[in-house]
Order: structure tokens, then sequence, then C-alpha cells
């Protein structure tokens, strides 16, 4: 039981900085974030769709590959891909608390608090699904750490947007993405501490 509300705590916890991440400090300056998240967001700018629809969307078939394949990142992503994509559109309406920051901070800032939900969730082995689910897979396969598939992915997000958007958003995103994922990266390391 304790697990499971901790569990619960981290997806909560994660979606609602990632949530605040991209709403308040992505969004305004549209500024991507790499992977399904960044395709939320291209979906959003370039056609005004809802980020947290389109998220789902885009996860229904990496979440079949994980029904058949990698069975507990399924269930252990579900919710916090439900969980994450609401809250993001939930949230939608802090964009109206424009921050007189500059777009550089807003990257990094953002980037640091979407990094850390995503972390966070991870280290609690859950996660929003989507990007993170197949960087878990190919992770687990290839025993590397998560942080550095989801920084590969996201790079190719952020070159299709910043071809459908504008050098400003690839510049702006790829600092984004660097902050994500050095933040993920800080939630997934594992220490090992031994006896001196």
């Amino acid at each position: 039981m304790n697990t499971l509300f901790r569990k619960a705590a981290a997806i909560i916890m994660g979606s609602i900085l990632l949530a605040v991440g991209i709403n308040l400090f992505l969004i305004p300056d549209q500024v991507l974030d790499g992977g399904v998240i960044g395709l939320g967001l291209i979906a959003n700018y370039v056609w005004h769709i809802k980020v947290g629809f389109t998220i789902i969307c885009i996860s229904l078939p990496i979440f079949t590959i994980a029904w058949f394949y990698f069975r507990s990142y399924f269930y252990n992503s579900l919710h916090g891909l439900l969980m994450s994509s609401f809250l993001i559109d939930f949230f939608s309406g802090i964009r109206a608390f424009h921050l007189d920051i500059p777009p550089v901070f807003c990257s990094i800032i953002g980037g640091i608090l979407v990094g850390s939900g995503i972390g966070y969730m991870l280290r609690h082995q859950t996660s929003t699904g989507g990007t993170d689910l197949l960087a878990q897979m190919i992770a687990n396969i290839f025993k590397i750490n998560v942080g550095f598939v989801i920084l590969f992915i996201d790079l190719a997000v952020i070159l299709l947007g910043g071809y459908l958007l504008s050098a400003q958003t690839l510049l702006l995103s790829i600092v984004t993405i660097i902050s994500v994922a050095l933040a993920t990266m800080m939630f997934t390391v594992r220490l090992s501490l031994s006896p001196a």
C-alpha cells in the first residue's frame, strides 16, 4: 500500500511540474520540448489542438507495443499518461500569467520543471508514457540511462519543430531539451555508495 501511495504521489507531483513548466514557461514563447510532448506542442502551435489530447492520441501506438512486449511499463505508465495529459490541458489557464522573463530563461526553467516531473516519475517506476515509455523500453534493452535516450528522441522532434515554426523556436527548444535531460538524469541516476 505504501508503494502504491508513493507512485500515486509521484504521478500527481510529476504531472503538476510538467503542466506548470509547459503552460507557464514553454507555450507563451512557442518553445518545444521533445518527444510526444513536443509533438503535442507543435500540434497546438500549428493547429491549436489541445496539447494533452494530442499526447494521448500519439501515445496509443507506443502503449500498444508496451502492452505486448513490456506489460509492466504499460501498467506503470498508463496513469501517468492520463494524469499528465489531463493536467496539461487543465492548467492551460495559467498561460494568462505570462511572465516578463527573457525567453531563454523561460526555456531553462520550463525544461527544469518538465525534466524534474519526468525524472521524479521515472524514479518511482512510472512515467507519462509516450516518449518516456519508449525511452524506458529502449534504455532497458540497451542498458543505458533513460535521460540519454530521451535527449536523442527530443532532438529529432525539435528539429522538426524548428523547421515548421522558426529558428528562434529551434534554438530555445535546444536549451529546453538540454535542461529537461539534465533534470531527468539528476532524478534517474543510480548512485552506488560503497564503504570507504
